[in-house]
């Protein structure tokens, strides 16, 4: 009777250890929720929040992908210095920037956003730039920009002042404000560079970064070939030493314009009228003669204008 007590006894040990089984490798459910938690950067959607927020380096200034530089160099007038006579930023080429595009935002504005990256914006427009970052092409430096830091200005790549005394007189003043707010003629660069160049021409200043000289170059001549410019002897051949390291860079495509800035002294400069018949040296004449000439029997010309007690006389 014990025996059989003892061998229910250990039928009873090995059907209970045999419910507490070895543990076995993790089940795939346990691996696939684990890989679900893990980020992926393959996943469409994260891939697309990267790109958004990731931006792009930019290569700041105008696209030039018209014909070789150094072939429209070749067409510009060479010409002295005009004097600047006459000379203001403000009267000859307008006070502030302008819409040139009219997008509805000035130039200042539209070449922030063009020329820098990480662009944010003041305003839900787009329109007003608060900050961005430059890669600046005047010295090779990185700058991050925000409003009132003054780390970067807008250049004019052709001064304003260098173009008045390179054919800019003979521009209407409209065309003026055009060339003053055109984006061919912008660029953000690092405000000390911008400085230090001033009015200065290529044979007087070239940035610092050579990697740049030859697209800055081509800026200059595609600018004066539009504006009906013209490039000093010694702006020629320091345009044409550079250009000789790069002679397959492109200027932009151009249109050049017609000055038309003196129609209206040419049409106030037309001869005076002649009056019919001969007219006597010191007689009086009419005021609708005022300013005509006429002649004596002599041949000589005479003009009907004020004397010095305030009538209209024929003198020499």
């Amino acid at each position: 009777m014990s025996r059989k007590i003892f061998a229910l006894l250990c039928a009873a040990v090995l059907v209970l250890t045999g419910c507490s089984v070895a543990p076995e490798s993790p089940a795939p459910a346990t691996a696939v929720s684990e890989s679900v938690l893990e980020p992926s950067l393959t996943s469409p959607d994260l891939v697309i929040e990267l790109a958004s927020t990731k931006s792009r380096k930019v290569n700041p200034g105008p696209k030039l992908d018209g014909p070789k530089a150094l072939s429209m160099l070749k067409s510009l007038p060479v010409k002295g210095k005009a004097p600047a006579t006459g000379y203001n930023r403000n009267k000859k080429f307008g006070n502030g920037w302008k819409d040139f595009d009219r997008d509805k935002c000035d130039e200042r504005q539209d070449t922030l956003s063009r020329d820098m990256s990480k662009v944010r914006f003041k305003d839900r427009k787009k329109c007003t730039v608060a900050s961005g970052t430059l890669h600046d092409k005047y010295t090779g430096k990185k700058i991050n920009w925000k409003v009132k830091s003054g780390s970067v200005d807008i250049d004019h790549v052709v001064a304003l002042k260098n173009s008045w005394i390179s054919g800019a007189q003979k521009l209407s003043s409209s065309q003026r404000q055009a060339l003053a707010n055109d984006p061919l003629n912008l660029i953000a660069a690092d405000a000390s560079a911008n400085r230090k160049k001033g009015d200065k021409n290529a044979a007087e200043w070239l940035p610092k970064n050579k990697g740049f000289r030859c697209q800055y170059v081509a800026t200059q001549i595609s600018v004066k070939k539009k504006y009906a410019l013209s490039v000093t002897k010694a702006e020629k051949n320091a345009m044409t030493k550079v250009l000789n390291t790069c002679r397959n860079q492109k200027g932009a495509k151009v249109t050049a314009i017609k000055p038309a800035g003196n129609q209206k002294k040419a049409a106030s400069k037309k001869s005076p009228s002649t009056v019919k018949g001969t007219v006597h040296p010191g007689s009086y004449c009419k005021k609708a003669d005022k300013g005509k000439h006429g002649k004596a029997k002599s041949g000589k010309v005479y003009t009907c204008k004020y004397d010095a007690n305030g009538k209209l006389r024929w003198r020499a």
